[in-house]
Parts: C-alpha cells; sequence; structure tokens
C-alpha cells in the first residue's frame, strides 16, 4: 500500500531543501521529489563554485556550500527522497495523487518548488563549438585552471563573478560582452571595471580555431563596426544563461501566469492542498531570489499544516521557544 506523506515536495533546489527542513521541525512526514539525479539544484550542478552573496548572515559562500550547509541542516529527520523523478501528473483531492516517470505517489499537500524547471545552459553558436573539450559552460575545481589564459563569454552576474574569480587565480583573464553595458549586479560590475580582467564591448562570436578537439583562439566582429577581435585561450567559458523547460506543468490544472504558478498571500495555489514557492511561482512584486524563496517556504509549510488541521493556528511556535 502506497504510504501517504503530509507534505511532499517536488524539488530539491535549496528553497525545497528548506521547506523540508522547516515542514520537520512542525512535526510532518516529509517527501522530496526532485527530476535531478542529486540534490542541490541549480547551486550544486551549474555553479557550485561561483559565490553566492545576498544569503543573510553569509558574506559570501559557494553554491556547494550552500548545498552543503542545507543538506547538513536537514541530515537529523528521516526524509524520503526520490531522484531521478519527473512529475507528470497530478490529481487533487483529500489525498492528493502524484504520477511520476518512476511510478505514483500520495500526500496530502504538496509544495512545489521546482525552480524554473528543468534547465541547460544555452549554446555558443557556433559551428563546430560542441566538439572542443575546453569549450565549457559551468566550472567545477576553479584550481585547474590556474595560470591558463581564459576568455569569459556574457554579460551577466555569472559571467562577471566567474571573471573575477578567474582574476585571482588564472595568467589572463578576459571577458567579452556583444552589449556596452553588463547585466550584473552594480557592485559587481564596479568591481570588475577595477579588476585586472580585461574587458571587450560590444563584440560578437564568430569564430573558433583549434585542432584535436581542442580550441585554441575565437574570432569576433565588433558591432556596427569594422573592427575585428581575436583572443588565444586555454579554456573557453560560456556564461549566456539557460533555458528552462516547465515540462507538463500545464496539463496540472493550476493556474497561470505564463510559466508560473499564481501563488496568494499564503503560497497557496488555484487548487487547495498544494502550494508553490521559490522562482516557480508567481505574484505581484515578486523578487526571484534564492533568499525570496527560502523566506517563501515557512509560509507554505505553515499554511499547509493548518490546512491538514484548520483548528491549529498558522502562526507556529518560534525555534528559540522550542
Amino acid at each position: 500500500m502506497t504510504q501517504v506523506y503530509d507534505i511532499t515536495i517536488i524539488g530539491g533546489g535549496p528553497v525545497g531543501l528548506f521547506a523540508a527542513f522547516y515542514a520537520h521541525l512542525r512535526q510532518a512526514k516529509v517527501k522530496i521529489i526532485d527530476s535531478l539525479p542529486q540534490l542541490g539544484g541549480q547551486p550544486a550542478i551549474l555553479y557550485p563554485e561561483k559565490a553566492i552573496l545576498d544569503i543573510p548572515a553569509f558574506p559570501s559562500l559557494t553554491g556547494q556550500e550552500l548545498t552543503d550547509n542545507l543538506l547538513a541542516q536537514l541530515a537529523p529527520f528521516d526524509t524520503t527522497i526520490c531522484l531521478n523523478e519527473t512529475l507528470t501528473a497530478i490529481e487533487p483531492g483529500e489525498v492528493i495523487s502524484l504520477t511520476t516517470n518512476k511510478g505514483s505517489h500520495q500526500t496530502k499537500t504538496l509544495i512545489i518548488a521546482m525552480g524554473g524547471g528543468a534547465f541547460k545552459p544555452r549554446p555558443l553558436e557556433i559551428d563546430g563549438a560542441d566538439s572542443f573539450d575546453n569549450v565549457h559552460y559551468h566550472v567545477s575545481n576553479i584550481q585547474q585552471y590556474a595560470d591558463q589564459d581564459i576568455v569569459v563569454l556574457g554579460g551577466g552576474d555569472s559571467a562577471v563573478d566567474w571573471s573575477l574569480a578567474f582574476e585571482k587565480i588564472a595568467k589572463t583573464t578576459h571577458i567579452v560582452h556583444r552589449r556596452d553595458n553588463f547585466r550584473a549586479l552594480e557592485h559587481s560590475v564596479e568591481e570588475l571595471k577595477q579588476s585586472n580582467v580585461t574587458i571587450h564591448t560590444p563584440f560578437i562570436p564568430k569564430g573558433l580555431s583549434g585542432e584535436n578537439g581542442r580550441a585554441s583562439s575565437i574570432h569576433f566582429d565588433k558591432v556596427k563596426s569594422e573592427d575585428k577581435l581575436r583572443l588565444s585561450f586555454d579554456h573557453l567559458f560560456v556564461n549566456y544563461g539557460f533555458k528552462s523547460s516547465v515540462g507538463t506543468l500545464k496539463e496540472w490544472g493550476l493556474e497561470l501566469n505564463r510559466h508560473r504558478i499564481i501563488v496568494n498571500s499564503k503560497q497557496e495555489t488555484s487548487i487547495p492542498g498544494i502550494y508553490a514557492i521559490g522562482d516557480c511561482c508567481f505574484y505581484e512584486g515578486k523578487i526571484d531570489l534564492i533568499a525570496t524563496g527560502l523566506g517563501e517556504a515557512p509560509t507554505a509549510v505553515n499554511n499547509a499544516m493548518n490546512y491538514l488541521n484548520p483548528n491549529e493556528k498558522v502562526q507556529p511556535k518560534h525555534s528559540t521557544s522550542l
């Protein structure tokens, strides 16, 4: 017989992990279902060594450190974890039935914390780019790139932050963006301008040169100009962001705003007993930050517990009084 959980959480990223921990504080029986082969979401898989600066009480920590801390926080509790499972259907009811690519689950309440859905990096659209093993889309073990020539493509937070990280260890670091203005946080852009990273704007990548599976240089055209640029490198990092897919979200019967789940002030969706938190949810004024999602988690959990036990107060005891 299928076991029925108090709260099932779809998504094992930072927001989902914290929601699971907080649900245990409320004495709930908790399950996490995630489509990835490991917990931690994007910070653990896409930028494990990138510094995250906007988590309260942590001046700086990496994606892996954030994941490790959340897992350590969750470790004392008995959490059922299902990895490599993708949710395909939801059947609402007093007991909510979930269908995945591997089977079925039953839960009294559901918290969706799936972020932007399944994700993959936006590719460098140059013929043959995927044939070179030194063209990368994420960084693992940054020390292996010490004393080498690095080129970073992109103009957002990841491109700027990685350029600043490489500057500390690399022989040379170049960043190339197709626009004059960067999209990263102002503080980071100012730090970039004061660094030894060589900035090239606005340039569009046009071709790669190399042999035996390794690229050696990249060629650019300057926007609205006849100027050309050629940069030699040991490693090229492409930071053009990520494309995400929400899969069968539209088939779940939830009220949506584009590809996001509409919630009220309780983080409650249009279906009773189902809540959404983090980047997958929408409400007026919504800000997409890990910190915001972490704050939404207790709201969803406490309202889910009130849904299960209407006579209990939504406002729980503070952890300092436990």
